[in-house]
């Protein structure tokens, strides 16, 4: 079988001696038997630490998830500084928890529910994966975009009971934030925990509302009517 890889060079073919199983393993088996200087990201293998999340035809996926395919193209995260091959530089993507203030501001006492728990529990599964930040098409457009990412972790403290300053951080995600995401849904189909961030966005959408923000959209909007009758 026949993978491609796509390398400063430009895309590089290399024939994998074995039925599909996982990319990592290809990938693996490239670096072992046949170019040693191949460079790509993995810990665990067993898609739990979100190491080596890269690009297959376009979408992001885990490559010790993952089963290969012949003639696949493999290249790394959009959106990062690529160090080599298919490792990239994930600091950027952790600088955007900075801007957004995505952890508890000021904690007060409260009881928890097991619902008020369940709210926010599958966002606390995210495992660092960056595969919603390079699947996202603002950042295309606007590179300062806070990303799915940072936002999501926005939303589970906000939703926490235990912040005694949510607006705090919906003020930190209006500029670059929740209004610039299209909802377009690419973050929530390539997070392999199944955490929902275009969801998220859309709650936290909500809870701005009630802080007075509201789309900065709709002011170059023109819903005026044209024609006769």
């Amino acid at each position: 079988m026949n993978i491609k890889i796509y390398r400063k060079e430009g895309v590089e073919s290399f024939e994998i001696p074995f039925e599909s199983t996982t990319l990592l393993k290809a990938l693996f088996h490239i670096k072992h038997k046949i170019d040693n200087s191949l460079t790509f990201s993995s810990n665990c293998r067993s898609g739990v630490c979100g190491a080596c999340a890269v690009r297959v035809n376009g979408k992001e996926v885990l490559s010790c998830s993952y089963n290969f395919k012949d003639d696949d193209l493999v290249e790394p995260l959009a959106y990062h500084e690529v160090l080599r091959d298919l490792k990239v530089n994930k600091k950027r993507v952790v600088e955007t928890l900075k801007s957004s203030t995505t952890w508890l501001q000021k904690s007060k006492k409260a009881e928890i529910t097991q619902e008020q728990v369940s709210l926010t529990e599958k966002q606390t599964d995210c495992i660092l994966c960056d595969s919603c930040y390079s699947s996202c098409p603002v950042l295309e457009i606007n590179p300062n975009f806070i990303g799915p990412f940072a936002l999501t972790r926005a939303y589970r403290y906000t939703s926490d009971p235990r912040e005694g300053d949510i607006q705090s951080i919906v003020d930190n995600i209006q500029t670059n934030g929740i209004w610039d995401c299209t909802l377009c849904g690419n973050c929530t189909e390539v997070c392999p925990q199944g955490i929902d961030p275009k969801m998220d966005i859309t709650m936290l959408r909500g809870t701005s509302t009630q802080f007075g923000y509201s789309d900065p959209n709709f002011q170059t909007m023109d819903f005026g009517f044209s024609g006769g009758f």
